[in-house]
């Protein structure tokens, strides 16, 4: 049997955390109060800081160039992609409620990555099939609608280039994936991980981060591949 280490995630690992891993964001924090402010009942779905200092790594370490993010909220997310972009890069980010968005713009201008964002409000699934067909994504980030966790995997995945990261947040859903009878939020994340864990076009490794997180790595189609 292996073993395996956890650490209590008690207010004082939490802040050695933010303090030592770089985390802490002034900006962030502010947007997270004021999403506590105008609609308190969703302020649980803003990006914890470590998640989001995580994805602004990402983007850095990949050297992406075009981003793709499912699911804005009221833009923690986005900036913290943005801000891994080179000045040059573009982050589209889809977003179903306009008033999310009006949320977010200000902080957009105040985190200095306004001008790599572009929101498209509307279905996710609509904006995802619009755009071209083939490998052109360097990073795409998925936290939108659980019950179409998979009909977004299904799009972006052939339009990821070779060695291109998908990024699936929410991938525990507050442990309910491994309940006998989880609810339709639930039931779409896992149904989305059961496909992961055996899709070819990938490698992935799922983290125990925040309400998990699925990093899934894109690889070349195999010679002779239609």
């Amino acid at each position: 049997m292996v073993g395996h280490k956890t650490v209590e995630d008690t207010p004082e690992i939490r802040g050695y955390l933010l303090h030592h891993g770089r985390a802490a964001d002034p900006l962030l924090t502010e947007l997270a109060g004021q999403t506590r402010i105008v609609v308190p009942e969703l302020a649980h779905m803003a990006l914890p800081l470590e998640e989001a200092a995580l994805l602004t790594f990402l983007v850095r370490l990949t050297g992406a160039r075009s981003v793709v993010e499912v699911g804005m909220f009221t833009g923690s997310s986005a900036i913290a992609l943005a801000r891994g972009l080179p000045p040059d890069g573009r982050l589209v980010t889809c977003e179903i409620e306009p008033g999310f968005a009006e949320i977010a713009r200000p902080y957009f201008e105040r985190a200095g990555v306004a001008d790599r964002i572009e929101v498209r409000i509307g279905p996710a699934l609509q904006t995802l099939r619009a755009m071209p067909a083939g490998p052109h994504l360097d990073l795409a980030f998925i936290d939108g609608h659980k019950p179409e966790y998979l009909d977004y995997w299904t799009e972006l995945v052939p339009r990821l280039r070779p060695g291109g990261l998908l990024v699936v947040d929410n991938s525990l859903f507050s442990g309910q994936v491994v309940c006998p009878e989880p609810g339709s939020k639930a039931a779409g994340v896992h149904a989305l991980n059961e496909h992961a864990r055996t899709d070819p076009r990938v490698e992935l490794v799922m983290l125990n981060i925040a309400d998990g997180l699925t990093l899934a790595r894109r690889l070349a189609d195999p010679p002779g591949h239609a």
